[in-house]
């Protein structure tokens, strides 16, 4: 695990910015090699005592380790401010080894929200961000009128069918944006001006420098991925609107144009696995087999459960994970201490202490997680003889999609493979549809909704979209992209984007966008090179070593190569290509169009109440 740079601490970093930024002697590559040399070696060396204190705060939560993980993070922040703002030195030297100057480029995009070195910008930058995030952090809505804290009223999204209820919750914890406005209108302002000193036009631009590519050529290429799977979600989209209006009438959604917002049973409308009850035709709900009650009737318990998943890559012919990573890694929730359950994945030496920290349980949910969770850790094990800057995925979508792809791969074959499940009990392709359908509503809406939660910033950063629009802009976006429109007039007296952590967060979502995408281009390259000749949904390549190999190659690349090189070692194309999803679920798609005969699909010509 890599420490996230947070900007809590910039004011400790003020004594860095100012001198660096200062240097005016034309410096040489041979300066910028041992620039670069001297930043790795700290990097190193502070990576896995931060690694370790965070560890230990997450699996032991007190006011002491609270207190220690701050401590670490300011002087991760310390750290990355320095080298950004030294590397920016570099940028118009002439005569670069191709090895320092994308390492320079790495160490300048360390940090999500960079500060001038204008006097007292960078406390203001810092007191920003944690004012939002802890408006965020203490939001509340209603329910039935209750006041009801934000994971509540998203896990109520997916449960309660009252219209009224539903449209309650989303206005009422929307309002936490309404704080931020003010805020986020001066963190862009400063944060444009540090992003500007690096030798960027705009800190959009800075993210979208990260990806091996001119900033300007990197939306196209998220356009063009979203159009090819824009045919699937309009689709789907349809479909789910046909049965939403059956179950809720005319008044409440129409036959015809976007969706209502908080009838797709989450807070932001990206995931819509949750009313699959709803929108699941009779006969096709069934799947034919329960992965969690396999795992109970075999007896399994949360190691047996890792191990299951480790034996996925080792069948391919990855190494073991070490046997620390059983007796170092949390898999089940420690009794008499708090700790933090979210999955994760950790590296903590940069070698071999490789970890998970889950709260497992025994169900299918958690096993796919497993499955995803090792893929970071066989991943990380992968790339650890590259030098530290390397020591990360392509680009920021390939840690998620590996883990994703391999999840993907947990098909009936797969368990039979493994005996979870009986051979004779292999459901047939009549079930096919029900697996498809709840697949779909899990993954393919995030689709639109990851692209433009970012399209939506990089114009704010831009200037193209002024503080007089952000509440316009995000919402036509919706309509565009996602064709889902809010359940109640909104207005430039609100600020919508504040409703969704990473907004307020400042956590970049291309990463997401292209995770989406990669995950199944990575699954059906796998596929291929297996000799799969079946339906690509159910293709299962455990036990190829083949496969193993090739894959194997594509990890230990780490970050050391433009990321279409390293793509192309695994997949035989250096084009990340949205056509794999397409693929997939290619039997859905056909049972959807013939679904969505005599439907009026699509939302164009839709009109937004109060805006």
């Amino acid at each position: 695990m890599k420490i996230a740079v947070s900007l809590l601490a910039l004011t400790a970093a003020l004594s860095f910015a100012g001198p660096l930024a200062a240097q005016t002697a034309a410096p040489t590559p041979a300066e910028a090699d041992a620039f670069v040399a001297e930043a790795e070696r700290e990097g190193l060396a502070f990576s896995e005592y931060g690694a370790r204190v965070g560890w230990i705060n997450a699996t032991y939560i007190t006011e002491d380790t609270d207190w220690l993980s701050s401590r670490v993070g300011a002087e991760g922040t310390i750290l990355a401010v320095k080298y950004a703002k030294g590397a920016a030195r570099f940028n118009n030297v002439a005569g670069l080894s191709p090895d320092t100057s994308r390492k320079l480029g790495i160490l300048k995009q360390q940090i999500t929200l960079p500060a001038p070195g204008t006097p007292g910008a960078a406390e203001e930058l810092s007191t920003i961000s944690t004012r939002m995030q802890s408006t965020y952090g203490k939001g509340k809505g209603t329910y039935q009128g209750k006041v009801t804290s934000g994971n509540d009223i998203e896990a109520l999204m997916g449960t309660v069918r009252d219209p009224e209820l539903l449209k309650e919750m989303w206005v009422s914890w929307h309002a936490v944006g309404k704080p931020m406005r003010a805020d986020y209108v001066r963190m862009v302002e400063i944060a444009n001006a540090g992003a500007k000193e690096l030798g960027y036009t705009d800190t959009g631009a800075m993210w979208r420098a990260g990806y091996d590519m001119p900033p300007e050529a990197f939306a196209p290429l998220m356009d063009k991925l979203a159009a090819q799977v824009k045919p699937l979600y309009d689709d789907l989209h349809c479909y789910t609107r046909t049965k939403l209006n059956a179950k809720y009438g005319d008044a409440v959604q129409s036959k015809t144009g976007p969706i209502r917002a908080d009838l797709l049973g989450n807070m932001w409308a990206q995931d819509w696995a949750d009313i699959y009850n709803i929108v699941a035709p009779p006969g096709a709900g069934d799947i034919g087999f329960d992965t969690g009650a396999l795992l109970v009737a075999k007896g399994y318990d949360p190691v047996k459960m890792v191990k299951a998943g480790e034996g996925f890559y080792t069948s391919l012919g990855l190494a073991p994970l070490p046997a620390s990573f059983y007796e170092r890694s949390q898999i089940t929730k420690p009794e008499g201490r708090e700790v933090v359950c979210h999955a994760s994945a950790w590296d903590l030496d940069n070698k071999d202490d490789l970890r998970i920290k889950m709260c497992t349980k025994v169900n299918g949910s958690d096993f796919i997680t497993i499955h995803h969770e090792l893929g970071h850790n066989f991943y990380q094990r992968a790339y650890n003889k590259q030098p530290y800057l390397y020591l990360n995925g392509a680009n920021d979508g390939f840690h998620e999609a590996i883990g994703d792809f391999v999840a993907l791969s947990i098909t009936p074959d797969y368990l039979v493979q493994i005996g979870l499940l009986d051979a004779a009990k292999v459901p047939d392709a009549s079930k096919d549809i029900g697996l498809l359908l709840r697949q779909a509503l899990e993954k393919v809406p995030g689709v639109p909704w990851t692209l433009l939660v970012d399209k939506w910033r990089w114009g704010v950063l831009d200037g193209s979209t002024p503080p007089t629009a952000y509440n316009k802009s995000w919402t036509d976006l919706r309509l565009q992209y996602q064709g889902i429109i809010p359940p109640a007039p909104r207005s430039e007296a609100d600020f919508d984007p504040g409703a969704k952590f990473h907004i307020p967060g400042n956590t970049p979502y291309a990463r997401y966008f292209l995770a989406r995408i990669l995950q199944f281009q990575f699954y059906q390259a796998a596929c291929k090179q297996a000799g799969w000749k079946g339906p690509l949904h159910r293709c299962s390549f455990y036990g190829n070593k083949q496969v193993g190999a090739r894959l194997n190659a594509m990890l230990e690349a780490g970050a050391s190569k433009p990321w279409p090189e390293t793509l192309a070692k695994f997949t035989g194309t250096r084009d990340i290509d949205g056509r794999a999803m397409l693929a997939y679920f290619a039997p859905l798609q056909a049972w959807l169009k013939t679904q969505n005969k005599g439907q009026q699909c699509g939302w164009s010509g839709a009109k937004i109440a109060g805006l």
